[in-house]
């Protein structure tokens, strides 16, 4: 399996009980509608496995997982930290009326001055704001995504415009 045929939902973060059950953290809004098919992937040694779902249970934004493969606390542990991701195929489509500031992972940034920053990695819901992160010319580079930065956003084509503080890359690529 490619990174680029998944999309990333979230992450194991610890174990709970002794049988190999564990909770997960999801980036995603409304992640009962991710989880639709009876695997997930994560990515172990920069290869994505499938684990087969054998119980899931949701609590807000975390649920608990029993993986088909895992039967004790010490099998867990091993992906506890690792990427919870689904087949792109998966996801679910949204409309545009449903479309918020995390819908932007995965979609090109394109600065007004500077062209195309790439694709966006991540983006982070901070309380003052959100943060997209994205490769630029070998780099991580992170900028704020507000009312001053975001100039529009095509969400067919996947791609948006922004227009980044003076300076923001040079900061990054010194």
């Amino acid at each position: 399996m490619k990174a680029e045929d998944l999309f990333q939902i979230g992450y194991i973060t610890k174990t709970k009980g002794l049988k190999g059950e564990v909770q997960v953290y999801f980036d995603v809004d409304d992640p009962e509608n991710y989880l639709t098919a009876d695997s997930v992937f994560l990515e172990i040694a920069g290869k994505y496995i499938p684990y087969f779902i054998e119980e899931l249970r949701f609590q807000k934004n975390v649920a608990y997982i029993i993986f088909d493969e895992l039967t004790t606390i010490e099998e867990a542990q091993k992906i506890v930290g690792k990427k919870l991701s689904i087949l792109k195929k998966h996801v679910p489509k949204k409309s545009e009326k449903d479309f918020t500031l995390k819908d932007l992972k995965g979609f090109t940034a394109f600065d007004e001055e500077s062209g195309e920053l790439g694709e966006v990695k991540e983006v982070l819901e901070l309380p003052q704001q959100f943060i997209a992160t994205v490769i630029y010319k070998g780099k991580e580079i992170l900028f704020p995504m507000n009312d001053q930065t975001l100039k529009g956003i095509d969400v067919k084509a996947k791609k948006f415009m922004v227009l980044l503080p003076d300076g923001l890359l040079d900061i990054y690529l010194e």
